[in-house]
């Protein structure tokens, strides 16, 4: 069976379940433990050795909470230097779901530099074994921290006397984009981010926090500043922060493209476009397009599959988005993926964005 097909049976045994054992996000009791980044770190049970197929695999490297990262990267036959892909992958799956994407299909042939050789380098660093705060089955298992929002891109961040340590899967990004850059490979007005389902989530969060990223493509993506019953939900403002309802975010000038499907699982539709408006609201440079079952663009959400803007974290509120839905959301959509490249092509860094090319680590202080 593929991992498709795995993931499918996961989620229809837990259909099975009474409607009882399900609603429940990990850590629902963390409401109470909000800080000024939203939720707590997720607690993390673990770490592997991710399967990079036929590309390189990077690490070994332990992050801030002592566990080992990796990375799987795959570099093009032509010169250098190139634009950077990162791709982040999906909850329960893991960097090998690249292959799905064709994003390696088009590695060689298409060109993110216009008049510049075709190829382009894919980054693809991995998650942890993490607790999410997603409904079953996914409720624990590989995955990325896009609830705990401490992305300041200088580091460590004091609080009213607080010490507030970096997200360690934005540390871990960080560091295999700095081991990427240190090869002279990357064109540096020209690295990307794009994700998958928890994967988009975090590529979302991750971008909109680094000001060395041109653009983001997202496919699937819940809300990483609430969806599905987080305790801990934010908006994301340019400027401080009025309270801790609201969260700093300091690339608002990143280009974004998010793919969603019109019926997606547990109804997230509506909480893309919900997502879209708040972005909106801080940046114009945001594209969605909503797809139906066969790929072609729509100009809504299949409310029948779920209408709540957060969310539906019961199969029983949205039967459609716990079947069809997670049908859709499980395979990528292949049509889109020139379209998508397109997108980042047509991205590079504008003249304000320019940084010194990577990730800095510096303490920030705030009132």
């Amino acid at each position: 069976m593929n991992q498709t097909g795995v993931l499918l049976l996961a989620v229809w045994t837990a259909l099975a379940l009474p409607a009882c054992a399900w609603g429940v996000p990990a850590n629902a009791g963390a409401r109470a433990m909000c800080n000024p980044f939203g939720d707590p770190p997720a607690i993390v049970s673990g770490t592997s050795k991710p399967d990079c197929l036929q590309g390189q695999t990077l690490g070994p490297w332990q992050d801030a909470d002592g566990y080992d990262r990796y990375a799987c990267l795959w570099e093009p036959s032509a010169a250098a230097p190139l634009p950077l892909v990162i791709y982040l992958h999906p909850s329960v799956l893991g960097p090998q779901t690249v292959a799905k994407t064709g994003l390696l299909k088009y590695q060689n042939t298409i060109s993110l530099s216009p008049g510049g050789p075709a190829g382009y380098i894919v980054l693809a660093p991995a998650g942890r074994r993490t607790l999410h705060h997603y409904p079953r089955p996914d409720e624990k298992g590989l995955g990325w921290d896009n609830w705990y929002r401490q992305l300041n891109p200088g580091g460590d961040v004091i609080v009213r006397g607080a010490l507030y340590r970096p997200n360690a899967d934005g540390a871990a990004i960080d560091h295999f984009v700095k081991l990427e850059l240190s090869t002279g490979q990357v064109d540096p007005e020209r690295i990307y981010v794009m994700g998958w389902s928890n994967g988009a989530a975090m590529a979302y969060l991750y971008g909109l926090n680094r000001p060395y990223i041109a653009a983001a493509v997202l496919y699937s993506a819940p809300d990483p500043f609430g969806a599905l019953g987080d305790p801990c939900p934010q908006t994301p403002i340019t400027g401080q922060p009025h309270d801790g309802a609201q969260i700093e975010i300091f690339n608002p000038a990143l280009a974004v493209m998010h793919v969603h499907n019109s019926c997606d699982i547990a109804g997230l539709c509506p909480n893309a476009e919900r997502m879209a408006r708040q972005l909106r609201a801080v940046s114009a440079n945001f594209n969605d397009a909503i797809i139906d079952y066969g790929g072609a663009q729509v100009a809504q959400c299949t409310l029948s599959c779920g209408a709540d803007e957060d969310g539906a974290v019961t199969p029983g509120a949205d039967f459609l988005g716990y079947s069809l839905g997670i049908l859709e959301h499980t395979r990528w959509p292949k049509g889109w993926t020139p379209v998508m490249l397109d997108f980042l092509r047509s991205h590079p860094l504008s003249a304000g964005q320019i940084t010194d090319g990577g990730p800095a680590n510096e303490s920030h202080h705030a009132d």
